[in-house]
């Protein structure tokens, strides 16, 4: 933390206390008024160990946030990432700033107050995008009915997900693999040596449609362009993130001899990163966790959608309550990547569900979720 414990009660003027249970640790802020915010840090088991390019894990340590008021509660969940310098304790921290903001805003004011939660600090979106969600589901659940009807939008019109098969020995994939057979969709992770053997065993086992990402995996263009001429000829509906997000004019020349969609993932961030891609990628994956919440998400399908790229919604490994929150935005895009949840053995709520790959969102209110913070 930035600040002592008496510093930070003296600058906020809330009540503080601390809660461990087992392996979740948290804290409270409650101010006079009744309004409570709240965070705890939860290890999610993995399924099966996960693997991409830059990193394997068995856990993921997510915060989750509670926001209270008006004995209405609204639910958030952060998911750091390495990637972009997250780690749990710097997720806590950002939360912990954010404190003055909701002691002093309006929540019903959610536009002025998801502008300031996205100044608290530069970086660190997953932090911001607990706060957002859990304000988006506190406003939501106070005029009791779903998300995706505040924002307009028709449930049916949900797109299907892919299920992600992590880096693994060929056998153990072609394993996960069968365990997802009823997912119509597969997407693979690359971006290591045996990239053609990977892809040869899951071609022994399934022809299903598949998506493929190398998270920054191929680090020079000439060998970026060999591996998706080679992929053309394996029924791959798209490519993600072939190269480094800093190697936008080599993506350029890429996409220039390719005849897949090459769609901008680590790339892109929020809507302001998006004009300067159109020419490069084909599309943009976003994910709440990078966007900074729901409120983001928003402005940057508009703004894909003004520069006619496609739109890709997805995650990173969520229990089902950033899932769902993604979920209710999905029939405003064109492919979904929703399962991190259904990666988890342990996901504490349940929200969103998966019926033959297509997503269902929830009727409750809010999100729409059920468990216990």
């Amino acid at each position: 933390m930035d600040l002592s414990r008496k510093e930070f009660i003296k600058l906020t003027g809330l009540a503080v206390g601390s809660f461990s249970t087992g392996i979740d640790v948290g804290y409270c802020y409650q101010k006079s008024g009744g309004a409570v915010l709240e965070y705890k840090i939860r290890q999610l088991d993995l399924v099966h160990t996960w693997t991409i390019a830059r990193n394997s894990s068995d856990v993921k340590n997510n915060v989750f946030v509670k926001f209270e008021k008006d004995g209405v509660i609204g639910i958030g969940e952060a998911a750091p990432n390495v990637r972009y310098n997250e780690t749990p304790e710097s997720t806590a921290e950002t939360i912990q700033k954010a404190i003055p903001l909701f002691e002093k805003t309006n929540p019903w004011h959610y536009v002025d107050l998801g502008y300031a939660i996205q100044d608290i600090v530069e970086e660190q979106t997953a932090a911001k995008c607990a706060l957002d969600i859990a304000l988006i589901d506190w406003i939501t659940k106070k005029l009791n009915i779903p998300l995706y009807k505040f924002l307009g939008l028709d449930k049916t019109k949900t797109p299907l997900t892919t299920f992600s098969i992590g880096i693994d020995k060929p056998e153990i994939m072609q394993q996960k693999i069968k365990e997802a057979e009823k997912y119509p969709i597969l997407k693979i992770k690359v971006g290591k040596e045996n990239d053609r053997e990977i892809l040869e065993a899951v071609r022994e086992v399934t022809d299903k449609p598949l998506r493929v990402d190398a998270n920054e995996g191929w680090k020079i263009k000439e060998e970026a362009l060999e591996k998706i001429k080679w992929l053309e000829t394996m029924n791959v509906e798209f490519i993600e993130q072939p190269m480094p997000s800093t190697m936008l004019e080599e993506t350029r020349w890429l996409r220039d001899r390719v005849n897949i969609p090459i769609i901008a993932d680590e790339a892109v961030k929020s809507a302001s990163d998006i004009p300067k891609l159109a020419y490069a990628y084909d599309g943009i994956n976003i994910k709440l966790m990078k966007s900074g919440g729901i409120q983001e998400a928003l402005r940057m399908i508009w703004m894909a959608r003004s520069l006619g790229m496609k739109i890709m919604l997805g995650c990173m490994i969520e229990s089902s309550v950033a899932i769902s929150a993604a979920a209710h935005l999905s029939p405003l895009v064109d492919y979904a990547d929703l399962d991190g949840n259904l990666l988890i053995a342990n996901d504490p709520f349940k929200g969103s569900t998966v019926e033959k790959g297509k997503v269902i969102l929830p009727d409750g209110p809010g999100l729409g979720i059920t468990g216990t913070f």
